[in-house]
Formats: structure tokens, C-alpha cells, sequence
């Protein structure tokens, strides 16, 4: 197990150093002003010198300046990142309680007419972009039957923005939406799979009850390929995040993203681009261990 946690831990450094040259390349083609705002202003000749200065003031916070004498990037990155941690948490957890269940059932019912009405609703979220299936909400829910705030909470406080469900449930529902659909999908898959194994079979020739064989071989089995994906969906999440926080004009760090890209700001833009890819690998990395956790012989397989 240590030496698996050793080769992940080695590949998710490898691969945020990338991120960070990424980043740095194309910060190299950003306009003089903006690119001093991060950089600073000392002038060296080579690339590598110029990429550790820049990457010695990335691990000391330094991000850069919103716009020249204004606010810092990571100040604006520390007050804008926990909306969308709450955004993406709630989303992310609705969506795995319901996806979960939901594949089962249709794996394990794949002729009923409750499991085709989840297949064709799963289709139907995966297939709708996160601005159509907002709009739809904000049109039906918000400001049809006026349910539901039609606009994000607005607050400074973050216990403001978790306790305002009134505003804060049509973007957390269409987030959690289009990742169900994803989520379901998966999950069906994984869990028809698994009925289809030899120890379901013997299970079942035991005397198993039907609720017993799903709930203790197929689950467990099928939340390994599930674990995996809900660590590579990370950037897709986060993509999504920001087409909702934009449609619903909540600001989180989507929000301040598509506000940067407006004005042309390219130290926010960056910066919060290279948090992003951080936040993949690390993603990743816990996917990585979560899987092995589940299945042991992945770290044998893999070491």
C-alpha cells in the first residue's frame, strides 16, 4: 500500500509541475502589463530562471493582482472559492444519492417501467447543457412559479449563502442534475456488470434475498469505477460551475472567471486556472487511494 500511495503521490506532483508550466508558458504570452502584475517586474533572460521566481511567489500565495494597485488575486480567490466549494459540495452529494440508488435500480430492473423512465431522464440531463437546463429552471421554477429565487444568494457570509436554500437551490439543482445523468450512467453500467459475476450467482444459489445481494456484493463492487470517476470529474464539475454560478450571477470563483474573461484580467484568469488544475490532480490522487481502499487488488495490480 505505501509503495501504491508512493508512485500516485510522485504522479500527482509530476503532473501539478506540469499545470504549473502550462500556466507559466501562457502567462509568457500575456500582454507586459497584466504579466507584470504577476511575474513582477525584474527582468530575466532565461525561461527556467524566470519560471522559479514566478513559481517561488505561487508558493508564498502570491497569484498577482486583480487589476494595478487593486486586489490580489488570492485574496479574491480565498473569499470567492467557498461559495463554490458549497455550490459543487451540495451538488455532488445530491447527485451521488440519487445516482447511486437510481443505477442500481435500473441494472436490476432494466425491463420495468420506472427503470426505463430513469434511463430516458438520465439521457435527457446528459444530453441538456447546464445554461438550458438553468434557464428552464429559473423560467418554470423561479420565475413561473416563483418556488425558488431566480438569481444566487448574494451574501458576504457564508452562513448566509448555506441557510438561503430559497436562492441557493435552483443552481445547486442544476448542477446535480447534468452530474446525476453522469453518475447514473456510470453506476448502471458498473452494477449490470457485477450481476453478471460469479459470486452474485453464488449469492443468490445461498439463498441470498434479492436486497441483500444488491446492497452487499453489488454495491460495493460497483462503487469502485463510480469512486474513480467522481475523482476524474472534478474540472467537468468545476466547468459546470462555472456556466451556473454566471447563469444565476453567484459568485464563486465560475463567476469570477467569466467576469475576468469580460475585462480581459488575465492574472485572475490564470490563477484560478492553475487552482483549478491543482485541485484535478489532487482529485485524482483521491480517487486513486479511495480505489484501492476499495478494491485491494488494485494496489497489488498497480505497484
Amino acid at each position: 500500500m505505501t509503495a501504491f500511495l508512493a508512485r500516485r503521490m510522485l504522479q500527482a506532483i509530476a503532473v501539478v509541475i506540469l499545470v504549473t508550466l502550462i500556466v507559466f508558458t501562457l502567462l509568457e504570452l500575456a500582454p507586459g502589463p497584466d504579466r507584470a502584475a504577476v511575474v513582477g517586474t525584474a527582468a530575466h533572460s532565461q525561461f527556467l530562471v524566470q519560471y522559479l521566481s514566478w513559481l517561488g511567489q505561487v508558493l508564498h500565495g502570491n497569484l498577482g493582482v486583480v487589476s494595478a494597485g487593486g486586489e490580489s488575486v488570492a485574496a479574491l480567490l480565498a473569499t470567492s472559492l467557498p461559495r463554490t466549494l458549497i455550490l459543487v459540495g451540495f451538488s455532488t452529494l445530491i447527485a451521488l444519492a440519487v445516482a447511486i440508488p437510481a443505477g442500481i435500480f435500473q441494472a436490476a430492473r432494466p425491463s420495468s417501467v420506472t427503470g426505463h423512465g430513469l434511463r430516458v431522464l438520465t439521457y435527457v440531463f446528459y444530453s441538456m447543457p447546464a445554461f438550458v437546463l438553468g434557464s428552464v429552471l429559473i423560467l418554470f421554477l423561479g420565475v413561473g412559479a416563483r418556488w425558488f429565487g431566480a438569481e444566487g444568494p448574494q451574501y458576504a457570509g457564508l452562513g448566509q449563502v448555506i441557510t438561503d436554500w430559497r436562492d441557493l437551490t435552483l443552481p445547486v439543482l442544476t448542477l446535480a442534475l447534468g452530474t446525476i445523468a453522469i453518475f447514473a450512467r456510470y453506476m448502471r453500467s458498473a452494477a449490470a456488470d457485477s450481476l453478471d459475476e460469479e459470486y452474485v450467482e453464488a449469492a443468490r444459489a445461498r439463498g441470498a434475498d434479492e436486497r441483500r445481494v444488491l446492497l452487499r456484493h453489488v454495491l460495493r463492487n460497483s462503487l469502485v469505477p463510480v469512486v474513480t470517476l467522481l475523482g476524474l470529474s472534478i474540472p467537468q464539475i468545476l466547468g459546470g460551475a462555472l456556466v451556473v454560478e454566471s447563469l444565476f450571477n453567484f459568485p464563486g470563483v465560475g463567476f469570477q472567471i467569466w467576469q475576468a474573461a469580460q475585462n480581459h484580467n488575465v492574472p485572475v484568469i490564470l490563477g484560478f486556472t492553475l487552482v483549478f488544475g491543482v485541485g484535478a490532480a489532487i482529485g485524482s490522487l483521491l480517487a486513486d487511494i479511495a480505489y484501492a481502499l476499495l478494491d485491494p487488488r488494485v494496489r497489488y495490480a498497480r505497484a
